[in-house]
């Protein structure tokens, strides 16, 4: 046995040989010619090159549905897929799309969600304020909780917080039970998220407006009693 065998180490009671990583490093395959053979599929490197950094977006594939077109020479069969994307914080999106087979329709809604990501407000790891959607046939209502509430949501609704930073929530969705319709509803109510501080002034305006309105209404009734 060569001085470079000498680190192996038998494994088990047939003789099975483990060679080291630095016994490894130092074996050189030859051909029938006697040259050097570069290692190919080299295991040990091979867990070192993948990338290791975290994913900035999540993606996860709510709804797909085969739909079908009638045509001249028959019925056209399609897949469409429902796809939301978020970073766990702030942004998420969702995309609709068609294609042939299920991965073309997966990967041509998820660029689509890429491209209509939306940024809204949060009040902590709930939202803002109660708010009440409706896209099409679909309500929802969206309430914020307190911590440690949890998401009280259940199918597209929770698929789509759950991209999201928000951690407590109370949901109900009402009318339609049309996937596409709810997801769409849930963005247009994230959409509608205003800071505090903003929402209070408003508040605060519309109700001096409402005062001076009334003081107004009451100056002019006393005018016309005179």
């Amino acid at each position: 046995m060569a001085d470079s065998d000498k680190t192996a180490k038998v494994v088990n009671k047939s003789g099975t040989l483990k060679m080291t990583d630095r016994v490894a490093a130092g074996k050189v395959q030859k051909d029938i010619s006697g040259r050097s053979m570069p290692r190919r599929n080299n295991r040990r490197d091979r867990n070192r090159n993948q990338d290791t950094t975290p994913k900035e977006f999540d993606t996860v594939t709510i709804n797909i549905d085969r739909v079908s077109r009638t045509v001249k020479g028959g019925r056209r069969m399609r897949f469409k897929a429902l796809v939301v994307i978020g970073n766990h914080k702030n942004k998420v999106g969702i995309g609709v799309a068609k294609g042939g087979d299920v991965t073309s329709a997966v990967q041509k809604a998820t660029a689509k969600a890429k491209k209509s990501m939306i940024e809204f407000n949060m009040d902590g790891e709930t939202i803002c304020h109660e708010v009440e959607t409706r896209s099409t046939g679909a309500d929802v209502l969206m309430k914020p909780a307190a911590p440690g509430t949890g998401i009280i949501a259940g199918g597209v609704v929770r698929s789509i917080i759950g991209l999201t930073g928000i951690k407590n929530l109370i949901s109900k969705s009402l009318g339609s039970t049309n996937k596409v319709n709810i997801a769409y509803a849930v963005i247009d109510g994230l959409k509608e998220q205003l800071p505090r501080d903003q929402w209070i002034v408003n508040q605060g305006k519309t109700a001096e407006k409402s005062a001076k309105a009334d003081k107004s209404a009451k100056k002019s009734a006393k005018k016309e009693d005179k």
